[in-house]
């Protein structure tokens, strides 16, 4: 099971994260604008760094608790994109 992980729930950084069969490896990136191009560009770092394309995900966990409701909006945006494409479930997380 390959899930992508989705945290754009604060306005100071992004998570990225990849669970692997139970493995996990997170990726935190500061932000200060354009906060959709760097996630893409962390999903695309993070998919490359583990050898596995976008097509071999098989579900996407996103935050969606407390935070900046623009961000938390941006990465539901993105997941579901990927999620329509793919056609893959998205899952929510609440901290």
């Amino acid at each position: 099971m390959k899930t992508l992980i989705i945290d754009t729930s604060s306005n100071e950084e992004i998570i990225i994260g990849l669970r692997i069969n139970g493995q996990e490896e997170i990726a935190q990136q500061k932000i200060d604008h354009n906060q959709t191009q760097l996630i893409l560009l962390a999903i695309n770092s993070i998919l490359n760094k583990n050898k596995i394309s976008v097509k071999d995900l098989n579900a996407i966990e996103i935050q969606k608790g407390k935070g900046s409701l623009t961000g938390i909006r941006v990465g539901m945006a993105i997941a579901n994109t990927f999620s329509f494409l793919l056609k893959i479930p998205v899952y929510g997380k609440i901290n």
